[in-house]
């Protein structure tokens, strides 16, 4: 698959052929949950040989999955809890997906460990650093980033001249990879659909279909239209992270795995606000605080906080904005204020349930559970590891189908965009030529869609006003927009200016002066006519200005509240209970 030929659409066809496919046949199994690790199982499981849907109530990674740190990394902080098995786990998976899985969607990053003594901590820091490395090769493979290296003050100053002199004393710097979250996500998704998945967003699994104790597959509600359709399959998986218990309860039962969410909270501020020429991570009281380069921004954070409330909005308090500001300025030399900050987002991560009453705590290994005949389920891990998360869902779902199954190779599927990348990117500035676009258009293009960068200069050759950037989000082409729509399963407007680009936490105005223009942009080929677009502004403006005054509140409670007055442009149902 080095180019676009083959490849599976998402656009709105695509999704109803996938809703009619899945209702006609009993399957061998459904995934419930749109997110990295429901997207990994989808895969897994179609590669293997099986016939596969996967179903998800909102926007693919619309929860969790599109509000990480955007980090593919083993867990320095792991290393401090001796869970050497996990980290050397997730390094294994960091070597796959920057060499072999999706070079062009993950690539290395540099951090700055400032130490703040002399003699001991550059000891105990080096320390952890090396052992850091060495996890990475006793995988088997290559590193795939540079090794770690000690730095003098003067040194990591020329590497960060933001750095205030006074707060650290010297650094050791090492390397970890970066993804764009939503896409990886999307991409797996695509991934899978080449291979013959049936994948449809907005749609929700409102019940279970049984037959005495088994359950036989899922009652799916299709959001878009209001239809109920049955899905059977002979295995079911829930994989929907945060609302797992919630799931569970639709089966009826004490359920074996419980989930408590943490929250955690990013601020994304320009890049000229941060003079350095690395990401740096820091201490906190409770965890790590990163500070991470994003194109044009910096990624600051995160928090690590329980949280009870709603869990499709988790909401960013004025407390939670003050708390990364004050963390980070404790070592700028210039101070950031809440001026300066472009983005916030807040995102919720899937504990195990545990003992400890501190969610930074608690587990972050995952379980699989097998509660009743015909149903797995699966829980907790982190971004990183998902493939393996994946891996042990299926071999349970093998045990359930009572046949021979083949074992994983996911290890060794690049996802799709991969193939005949690196080729492309050495000749990217013929392509700007061929094309009429400026190289770095091609860049940016190229660590989006990979191989697939046909598909988007295709449909610039046909329209060529798609070649021109946004107004008012000009790291973003037109073209991009539409393809959103007709290859990326986009569906809504807060699709593609939250998860498809990120335009919604990477400009001041949060995406509201490009919302217009997109939304049109979006209406041919989602067949929406002039009241629709006005419906889809009017909706993406509330979520907006709700999610602003939320950040004004001193209290989860009152930040919640607020950010719940937005209301969602398709609302998902209560399903009844069993």
């Amino acid at each position: 698959m080095a180019s676009g030929k083959g490849v599976a659409r998402l656009g709105p066809a695509e999704r109803t052929a996938a809703l009619e496919s899945m209702a006609a046949r009993e399957l061998d199994v459904v995934v419930v949950g749109g997110g990295v690790v429901g997207a990994g199982i989808a895969l897994d499981a179609v590669t293997r040989g099986l016939d596969v849907a996967l179903v998800e109530a909102r926007d693919f990674a619309s929860g969790t999955s599109s509000r990480s740190s955007k980090l593919v990394h083993g867990g320095l902080r792991y290393l401090e809890q001796l869970n050497f098995e996990l980290v050397r786990e997730a390094l294994r998976e960091r070597s796959l997906l920057l060499q072999r899985i999706a070079p062009h969607l993950v690539r290395p990053v540099p951090f700055l460990f400032p130490t703040t003594h002399y003699g001991w901590e550059r000891a105990y820091v080096g320390a952890g650093v090396a052992l850091y490395d060495t996890l990475a090769f006793a995988s088997g493979l290559t590193r795939g980033v540079p090794g770690h290296r000690h730095l003098s003050r003067a040194r990591a100053l020329r590497l960060a001249p933001a750095l205030k002199k006074t707060a650290f004393t010297g650094a050791v710097q090492y390397w970890d990879a970066q993804v764009d979250d939503a896409r990886y996500v999307m991409t797996m998704l695509r991934t899978a659909a080449t291979y013959g998945a049936h994948v449809a967003p907005r749609s929700q699994v409102v019940g279970f279909l049984r037959e005495g104790e088994r359950v036989t597959g899922v009652r799916v509600r299709d959001l878009e239209c209001g239809d109920e359709l049955e899905v059977r399959a002979r295995q079911v998986v829930n994989a929907t992270g945060v609302w797992t218990d919630d799931i569970q309860e639709l089966v009826g039962g004490r359920g074996q795995i419980h989930v408590r969410a943490s929250k955690g909270i990013h601020l994304v501020v320009p890049r000229d606000r941060i003079h350095s020429m690395t990401g740096i991570i820091l201490r906190t009281e409770k965890s790590v605080l990163f500070v991470i380069p994003w194109g044009r921004h910096w990624i600051i954070g995160t928090t690590d906080t329980e949280w009870a409330l709603d869990k499709s909005h988790p909401a960013a308090s004025r407390i939670d904005i003050d708390y990364l500001l004050d963390h980070v300025n404790a070592v700028l030399s210039v101070p950031l204020t809440r001026d300066d900050v472009e983005g916030v987002y807040a995102g919720l991560r899937p504990l195990l349930s545990g003992e400890s009453d501190e969610t930074s705590k608690l587990s972050r290994e995952h379980v699989v559970a097998h509660p009743v005949p015909g149903l797995v389920m699966i829980a907790g891990g982190k971004y990183t590891t998902y493939r393996v998360m994946a891996q042990d869902a299926v071999d349970a779902v093998a045990h359930g189908l009572d046949q021979r199954v083949p074992r994983s190779c996911t290890d060794r599927i690049p996802l799709v965009g991969a193939e005949g990348y690196q080729a492309l990117w050495n000749s990217r500035h013929r392509l700007a030529r061929t094309s009429g676009l400026h190289v770095a258009r091609i860049e940016h293009l190229l660590q989006r869609y990979g191989s697939l960068i046909d598909e988007v200069l295709a449909l610039i050759e046909r329209d060529p006003t798609l070649a021109r950037p946004l107004t008012g989000a000009d790291d973003y082409l037109r073209a991009e927009i539409v393809y959103a729509a007709t290859h990326e399963g986009a569906r809504h407007l807060n699709d593609v200016l939250t998860r498809r680009t990120h335009i919604s936490i990477e400009t001041f105005h949060r995406g509201l002066a490009v919302a217009q223009e997109a939304a049109e942009l979006l209406a041919g080929p989602l067949d929406w006519d002039g009241e629709q677009v006005k419906r889809e502004v009017e909706y993406f403006t509330k979520r907006v200005e709700a999610e602003r005054r939320s950040q004004e509140q001193d209290s989860d409670q009152g930040a919640d509240a607020i950010r719940l007055g937005a209301p969602e442009i398709v609302p998902v149902v209560v399903p009844e209970r069993a």
